[in-house]
């Protein structure tokens, strides 16, 4: 397909790390449990189409993410792949559990807001954050890499908006406690690029340099491609996306799915920008996820291309000679 065509836009990287969440936060957010032999096929043929960095479970306590209980029967089953395979740990026994299976990227899950920290973690979060330091100190020992996730970045359905500094504050802790990287995220969609801007520059202002820095955009009120353009054009280069645009977070009701990943690389490919990822794969990747489901993708490249032969030549999506509307365009 020689679609999208290529178009270069200037002071943006040359290659994007996509950092693949759905086989994780996707499918935690599902009523279902997806049985463990289909959530490692998944993980497989996401790594079939060249994402390099698949998160693959989480190791919390069955009581509070049943659709992820079967942690330590999945891992062992992708273990073997040539990728990156961070894994959540919500504490020591967390960890405990993911080492003794031989996992070497490891993430803890802070909030930017007091609200949060008590509803995803039932602490406060200046507790939460004494609870993680013995964690990513241990990993660290243990020579994992350490990813600290950061939710509530931009909004809070309690709280409302989240003061800058606030979010600069957590992001400041977990490096210091240890953390390799940080992922910023908009866990209800309500960012906007001006905002998203404006955070990185007071994160950098504080010593959190933008090498160290990913994004995780819902896409909510439909802003989560602009704001990933918006963070791109500051030197982000980690992305977090989600297969057929699966997951939301189960803790905060206006929380809706997460950026697709096929709809970020038609953007990134647009734009010249390397990911190493087969958009073909992944979109059939992705409509095969959706029928395990039931359900057809969220994502709207999923949608346009996933009715057509990948091999078949672009006249197809040319426009035709315009028609009479039926009645069923017009609605």
């Amino acid at each position: 397909m020689t679609l999208p065509m290529v178009v270069p836009a200037p002071d943006l990287p040359a290659r994007v790390r996509i950092h693949e969440v759905g086989a994780r936060d996707g499918l935690q957010n599902e009523k279902a449990t997806v049985p463990t032999a289909v959530k490692a096929e998944f993980i497989r043929r996401l790594a079939d189409v060249g994402l390099t960095t698949i998160e693959a479970t989480s190791f919390v306590h069955p009581k509070w993410v049943p659709q992820l209980a079967d942690a330590e029967q999945l891992f062992p089953l992708v273990s073997d792949l040539p990728v990156r395979l961070p894994v959540l740990v919500p504490n020591g026994r967390g960890l405990d559990r993911a080492l003794a299976l031989g996992a070497r990227q490891v993430a803890v899950f802070a909030s930017a807001t007091e609200s949060f920290a008590k509803a995803n973690l039932n602490r406060t979060l200046d507790e939460s954050l004494a609870v993680f330091e013995p964690v990513v100190r241990r990993a660290k020992d243990e020579g994992a890499h350490v990813r600290g996730y950061v939710s509530m970045c931009f909004g809070d359905p309690w709280e409302g908006a989240v003061p800058l500094h606030q979010v600069v504050r957590v992001c400041r802790a977990l490096l210091d406690m240890g953390c390799d990287e940080l992922s910023l995220g908009d866990t209800i969609g309500v960012a906007t690029p001006g905002h998203v801007l404006e955070l990185l520059s007071s994160l950098n202002e504080q010593r959190v340099p933008t090498n160290v820095l990913g994004v995780h955009f819902h896409d909510t009120y439909g802003q989560a491609l602009a704001n990933t353009l918006a963070a791109l054009q500051h030197g982000v280069t980690t992305v977090d996306a989600s297969a057929g645009g699966l997951g939301g977070c189960p803790f905060a009701k206006s929380a809706t799915g997460n950026l697709a990943t096929e709809d970020l690389v038609w953007m990134l490919q647009g734009l010249g920008i390397e990911t190493g990822v087969d958009l073909a794969g992944l979109v059939a990747t992705s409509t095969w996820m959706a029928d395990q489901l039931g359900r057809p993708s969220p994502s709207r490249t999923v949608r346009a291309l996933s009715h057509k032969d990948p091999e078949e030549s672009t006249e197809s999506l040319q426009p035709t000679e315009p028609t009479e509307p039926t009645e069923s365009q017009e609605q």
